[in-house]
C-alpha cells in the first residue's frame, strides 16, 4: 500500500467540466492555437502528430496529451491509412501552488505521456464511460462527467509523487476506521433478518473483506460475523420471551436463519439453553 504526496492538493481539486469529444482525425487542424482552459486528449487508436510549443510529437494508441492554458498546439495527420481516434476533455478552474491558473503539473518532461499497463486500461475505461454518459441526457449527467474527469486527474497526478511505503506494522489507525465500523454495525442491526455477505458489503464499501474484518476486530474486539450472530440471537431471544412469534422455525427465519437446527445450536451455545425452553 502507498500514500500519495499530493493528497492535500488532490483533496482540494474542484474543476469545472467544460466538454468532451471523440473523433477520428482525417485532416490537420487549421490553426496553431491555444485556450484559456486545460485540454487533455487520449489516443484511443491509430497514429497522429501534435505540434506543441513548436515541437512536433508523434502519437499513437495509449498516448495522453496534456495541453495547459496558453500552450499553443495543432493536431496533425501523419497516416491517413491509420488515422488517430482521440478522446478530448476540457475543463477549467484548476489552481496549483506556483503555477498559473489552469495549469496542471507536468507528469513528464513532455506534454505527451505514453501510458502502459493498468494506467492505460483505466484511462480507456474512463474515456468509454464518459463517452457513453455524454451521449445521453440523464439527470446528473454533469456530475457523472465531472466524477470521471476527477478520476482521470487523480490517476495522472499520482504519477507526480513518489510512493511512500506504509510501515508493515500499520495498526489501522485511520481516521475513517470508526466510520467503517459504525456503518457495518448499523447495517447489521437494520438487515439482520436478510442474507448478508461480508464480501458484498466490502465490495459496496470499496474495501477488502480482510481489511473490514481486521479493523472491526481492532475496534470492537469481535469479528463482524460473530457480532451479527449475537444481534440475531439477541433479537430471537426477545421474540421468544414476548411469546408473540410462531414456531421455533419461524423465529429462526425472522432473524435470518433458514436452518432451524443450526439456529438452535447457536442459541444453546450462547445462552446455555435451547430456544424451546425460553418460550416455556
Amino acid at each position: 500500500m502507498y500514500c500519495d504526496n499530493y493528497e492535500q492538493l488532490l483533496d482540494q481539486l474542484n474543476p469545472t467540466f467544460l466538454f468532451t469529444w471523440k473523433g477520428t482525425r482525417l485532416a490537420d487542424e487549421e490553426n496553431y492555437h491555444s485556450h484559456d482552459f486545460v485540454e487533455m486528449a487520449f489516443v484511443l487508436s491509430g497514429h497522429g502528430r501534435y505540434r506543441i510549443d513548436d515541437v512536433c510529437y508523434d502519437v499513437s494508441e495509449g498516448d495522453f496529451i496534456l495541453l495547459n492554458a496558453g500552450q499553443k498546439h495543432q493536431a496533425l495527420v501523419s497516416d491517413l491509412s491509420n488515422p488517430s481516434t482521440e478522446f478530448f476533455v476540457g475543463f477549467s478552474d484548476i489552481r496549483f501552488p506556483n503555477l498559473p491558473e489552469n495549469h496542471l503539473p507536468m507528469v513528464s518532461d513532455t506534454p505527451v505521456i505514453h501510458t502502459t499497463g493498468e494506467l492505460r486500461q483505466k484511462l480507456f475505461k474512463l474515456c468509454t464511460s464518459m463517452s457513453a454518459e455524454n451521449d445521453v441526457c440523464q439527470a446528473g449527467r454533469y456530475l457523472m462527467l465531472k466524477s470521471y474527469l476527477m478520476q482521470m486527474l487523480v490517476l495522472l497526478l499520482r504519477g507526480q509523487s513518489k510512493p511512500i511505503p506504509i510501515d508493515t506494522g500499520y495498526s489501522f489507525d485511520s481516521v475513517n476506521k470508526k466510520y467503517v465500523v459504525e456503518q457495518l454495525v448499523n447495517y447489521f442491526e437494520e438487515h439482520y433478518a436478510e442474507k448478508i455477505s461480508l464480501d458484498q458489503i466490502a465490495e459496496n464499501m470499496y474495501l477488502s473483506p480482510f481489511y473490514i474484518s481486521r479493523i472491526f476486530k481492532s475496534e470492537t474486539g469481535d469479528t463482524p460475523i460473530h457480532h451479527l450472530i449475537n444481534i440475531r440471537l439477541d433479537r430471537a431471544k426477545e421474540l421468544l420471551e414476548q411469546g408473540k412469534s410462531g414456531s421455533i422455525q419461524e423465529v429462526a427465519a425472522m432473524v435470518g436463519y433458514d436452518d432451524v437446527y443450526h439456529f438452535s445450536k447457536l442459541f444453546k451455545k450462547r445462552y446455555g439453553i435451547p430456544p424451546s425452553r425460553v418460550r416455556k
